[in-house]
């Protein structure tokens, strides 16, 4: 009776636990002045320690953001929770919230996505963006209005029953962990599946890395994990700023197609300066805001980090978005030399005629001289 009973147990599914990261970035101006803010707030920005304390030198942050904890935050349907904001230079504003998890893969791909896809995440955070905001107004660079984000779900964990090694957590869950990626409750193709562990990395055989669009699997330790958190929030921080350059440049371009729709002639040329003017300090904005993004974080011999980062820009679309904004870039450079040599015909033709009224202008004095 005892082994008829056993036998009739349902199998139990294997339990983890961890923290599922809610990441919500907003970029709220074009730079927000640190070492001001830190005064203002009264803490300190980051070490400039490495991203992994192992290597002998370290990838590192030319300006660190700074960090500002927070406790017992009330969050619809889900109580208080506690997490931290941080504040990058090239004026973005990154907003962490940590959530406890402990149960099931069933559960934990439930809970993926329900934050990925029921939850307006930007909505709620929103609130906290803006009361820190209010605060970090008199340390802020030009302001916007209007402000772009980016929602990102991170899963880490460092206990998952039955298995000791990265290579079992692939082997005995890997279809989970796509669909933990994927936000998806859904059972997965193969193909799909492989499609999704494609995007996996490790340093060690004890740690693991899976990232997608827009989540991103951890197992490591909680070390480990804060400097792939860092290297997930960065590439999505770049990921921001480029939907700006974007935005910004589409609505440049739109204002110069439509005033070279109007009529042409050598005054409507003429007035081809101020826009051509524009255009250029845009493109000079686009290219300072650039440089500072993209050298925010140095790699130097820390490759692991550096194939991290790589893999995270390539899979949340920072690749995609750099080659849209170049291409804008390019055509906005075409256009700024084309209006610039209108300008320069239309200047010419002026000048020409300038002096064809002064040959007249004195023509007609001398005849007129003569007639007396």
């Amino acid at each position: 009776m005892a082994e008829t009973s056993t036998q009739s147990m349902p199998e139990l599914e294997p339990s983890l636990e961890g923290t599922l990261l809610l990441l919500v970035q907003f970029d709220v101006c074009d730079e927000i002045q640190i070492d001001q803010l830190a005064q203002t707030l009264g803490i300190p920005t980051l070490s400039q320690s490495g991203l992994r304390p192992s290597a002998p030198v370290y990838g590192r942050y030319e300006r660190p953001p700074l960090v500002e904890p927070f406790e017992d935050v009330l969050f619809p349907g889900e109580g208080k929770l506690s997490g931290e904001v941080k504040y990058y230079d090239y004026g973005v504003l990154s907003v962490l919230i940590h959530l406890p998890f402990s149960g099931d893969w069933p559960s934990l791909i439930k809970q993926t996505s329900h934050w990925m896809w029921e939850v307006d995440l930007a909505a709620h955070a929103e609130r906290i963006m803006h009361e820190k905001v209010a605060r970090a107004t008199p340390c802020m660079i030009k302001a916007y209005k209007r402000c772009l984000s980016e929602e990102y779900v991170i899963f880490h964990t460092r206990n998952v029953s039955g298995v000791r090694n990265a290579t079992q957590v692939l082997s005995q869950h890997g279809s989970r962990i796509a669909q933990v990626v994927r936000g998806d409750s859904g059972e997965l193709s193969e193909g799909e599946v492989t499609e999704v562990l494609r995007s996996q990395i490790s340093y060690y055989a004890t740690d693991l890395a899976v990232v997608g669009w827009n989540a991103a699997f951890l197992y490591d330790t909680t070390a480990g994990a804060k400097d792939a958190v860092q290297l997930l929030e960065y590439a999505n921080s770049q990921l921001l700023e480029l939907r700006y350059y974007d935005e910004l440049l589409t609505q440049e371009l739109a204002e110069v197609y439509k005033q070279l729709e109007r009529k042409t002639g050598a005054f409507a040329r003429w007035r081809l300066a101020g826009s051509a003017t524009r255009l250029q300090t845009t493109l000079l904005e686009v290219s300072e805001l650039t440089e500072r993004v993209d050298n925010a974080i140095k790699f130097l011999s820390d490759m692991f980090a550096a194939r991290l980062y790589r893999l995270a820009a390539t899979r949340v679309g920072v690749s995609d978005y750099r080659n849209i904004v170049t291409a804008k870039i390019h055509v906005a450079e075409d256009l700024y030399q084309f209006m610039v040599d209108q300008f320069n015909q239309s200047r010419a033709f002026l000048l020409e005629l300038t002096v064809v009224i002064i040959l007249v202008v004195e023509l007609i004095f001398l005849f007129h001289g003569k007639g007396f």
